[in-house]
Formats: structure tokens, sequence, C-alpha cells
């Protein structure tokens, strides 16, 4: 086994799935509240699209490694439409938007096409594991921005040391937050990119939950700024917006130099997103808005229900605008991966510990709310009787 694989600790959430299964095996009822899994179908629409497609031969070749140019120009479409971006869609080296096997592979991928040995890159934390797993993967140093509650979650780049600064390459955010479900307004933007531009950093924006927005918020795009794309890329999923997890299908898009890099790592590893999936998501990129509000109602009434229940038990569960989860903090002497533990052996309800994502996820736990609405009311039930002992 290479010493890479070695000093890197287990995937959080294969490594969680493994203690929910022995629970499982023993009998145990249990709600799983941990994974951002959507559990509503697919719209109907993107199906179809899908069987007609799949149908068709020529979708049964190796599709473009940079993405179809019908796949480009709708990704780029959207990104006007939704964020007033006009960006190129022409194929690398000088276009601007690039297909994915998810947003997760681009994620990784980018640090492979713009890091060496030695280089650092700014990783939040707590943040979704892939940052600085890969960094680690390719022989980068993470450095942690901490994420902490008293900022609104946003990191505070002006402590970053300046010889730190100087020697990283890439700077992750991801806003709407996942896990703590925070958000970032234009002014943080703002902000951001002026520290990137001074340093020589490309900000990399994981935008996945960009549609995941309640009582009339709406996530903007880093691209929105003037000059942005000087300095940044942006990542987009269709995974949680058009309840896609499975499909594995989503684009980056921003600067050209970029984008080319990510482009040739993609083409040395993989062979492309499978057109027909392609095809479908060009009807999902383009469906009505109506599809989407009719999903983010259900998640609101979701938020608002389990909100509502934690709190009467005793839990000082937040109220977020944005993203498919709640980050609430452990009742009072309890550690995340204690309570966590507990909570799924003693009561079968199956949450993800903060320290999952990060040392400074310690004190919370993390509930998605991808189940029924009777499940939701029911985990919440059982949270209060532990935690209220």
């Amino acid at each position: 086994m290479a010493r890479r694989i070695a000093d890197v600790p287990p995937y959080l959430f294969a490594e969680l799935d493994r203690r929910k299964a022995a629970v499982v095996a023993r009998g145990v009822d249990v709600i799983p509240l941990g994974i951002g899994d959507p559990d509503l179908p697919t719209p109907a629409p993107v199906v179809e699209a899908l069987e007609v497609a799949a149908r068709d031969p020529a979708n049964h070749r190796y599709p473009d490694y940079e993405g179809s140019a019908a796949f480009r120009r709708a990704a780029a479409q959207y990104m006007t439409s939704r964020f007033g971006v006009d960006l190129n869609p022409a194929a690398p080296p000088d276009g601007e938007v690039l297909a994915l096997i998810g947003a997760k592979e681009g994620l990784a991928h980018l640090v492979w096409a713009m890091v060496d040995p030695g280089d650092v890159v700014l990783c939040p934390d707590p943040g979704y594991p892939v940052y600085a797993t890969h960094t680690r993967f390719c022989g980068g140093e993470p450095y942690l921005l901490p994420l902490l509650p008293e900022r609104g979650f946003l990191p505070d780049l002006d402590a970053v040391p300046e010889q730190v600064a100087r020697r990283a390459k890439i700077l992750f955010l991801n806003y709407p937050n996942n896990p703590t479900g925070a958000t970032a307004d234009l002014v943080f933007w703002e902000r951001a990119l002026d520290f990137c531009r001074r340093h020589d950093i490309l900000l990399a924006h994981d935008n996945a939950y960009a549609e995941i927005g309640y009582d009339g918020y709406r996530a903007p795009s880093v691209l929105q700024l003037p000059g942005a794309r000087d300095v940044a890329v942006e990542f987009h999923s269709l995974s949680k917006p058009f309840n896609m997890t499975g499909w594995r299908v989503g684009f980056c898009c921003g600067n050209a130099r970029a984008v080319a890099a990510l482009g040739v790592v993609k083409n040395n590893t993989d062979s492309g997103v499978f057109g027909a999936v392609q095809q479908a998501a060009i009807v999902a990129l383009g469906l009505d808005r109506r599809h989407l509000e009719e999903r983010l109602e259900v998640y609101r009434r979701r938020r608002d229900l389990m909100v509502s229940a934690l709190r009467s038990a005793g839990i000082s569960a937040p109220s977020p605008r944005a993203t498919i989860y709640l980050w609430c903090p452990v009742p009072e002497g309890e550690t995340a991966a204690g309570f966590s533990g507990r909570l799924l052996e003693e009561s079968g309800v199956f949450v993800t510990p903060g320290t999952g994502y990060g040392r400074h996820g310690e004190g919370f736990f993390r509930i998605s709310l991808t189940c029924a609405d009777a499940r939701l009311e029911e985990a919440a039930r059982r949270i209060g009787l532990l935690a209220l002992g």
C-alpha cells in the first residue's frame, strides 16, 4: 500500500456507513440522517430524456472528454440566466466550462492540476473532506481555516500568515456551506477575491448548494463580481437541486487556464460523462423553476419541523437559510463523536459528528433533511429523549 493511502484517515461517509450497517444488522430501526442523499425522485422530464438518449447508439461510444458542446452551452446558459454570468462554452484551452463526473470528482482533480508537493492549500474547517484529503494525496499541505460560530462560519482570511499565503495555490470556499448551512454575501466574496489577487491564489468555490435556499434567499455566484474570472473557478453539481446524486454530473466554470488545467488531468484519468446523462442534464438545467420550488418547499417544511422539535427537546437548533442540513450543538458536556455514537447505539438515529469535517466541528452534529416527515419527527423524539436523559 502506498504511504499516501496509509496516511489518510478513513473516508468519513464510508466509515459511517459501516457503523450504521452494524447497528442495522442487530435489528435496530435506524433512521438515517447522516448523508445528504435526497430521498425525492429525479424530475420526470429528466428521467424521460435519459430513457430516450440511452437508446441512441451515438451515446454508446466514448463521449467528448470536456463534455459535449450542447452540455457546455446549457451550463453556460444556466449561469447566464441564474447569475447573469456570461461564459465561453468553447472547448479548452479557451473555453470556460468543463463537464464533470460530479462536482466531487472535479474538486479532487483540481488539486492535482494546480498543486505541487510542498504547496499549501487553504481549506475550511469544518469542511468537505475532499479538499484536504486530495491535498495530502498529491503531497500538498492543507492549511486549515477555522469556521467559527461567532464569525457566522466565515473564515478570517486576514488571519492567514503572510508566509502561508505566499505558498498557497488554492483557496477552497463553499457557500451555502456544508456542513454548517452558513451563507456568504457579495461583500465577503469581494474580500475573498481581493485576498486571492494579492497572493496569486486560485479561488475555488464549491457552489453545490446554490439552488437550496429558503425564505426568499438565493445564493450568489462568485463569478458575478467584476474580474472574478481572473482568479476564480466555480463548481456546480446537479446532485442536490435536481435529486441526481447517483447520476454523477456537474461542471466547473470560470478562469479558462484553470479549467484547461483541470481538463488535462481529466483527459488522462477518465473518459468523460456518459452522453445520455449529459443529454438528460441539459433538460435538468433548463427546467422551469417550479420543479425546484416544489422540492424546496418540502425541505423548508422539514427544516421547520425538525428545528421546532429539537428546540422543544432542549437542543439549540438553528434555522438555516440554505442547504439541506442542520448544524446543531451537542448537549452540554458531550463530545461530537460521543453524542453521535450514543445516538446511533441507544436511539437508532444516525447523524454525522461534527469532527468528521475537521477539528473545529467539535461540539456539533449534522442532520440531513433527506427523510420523510414522519421519520424526522420520530428522530427528533428519540434525540430529545437521549439529550434530556
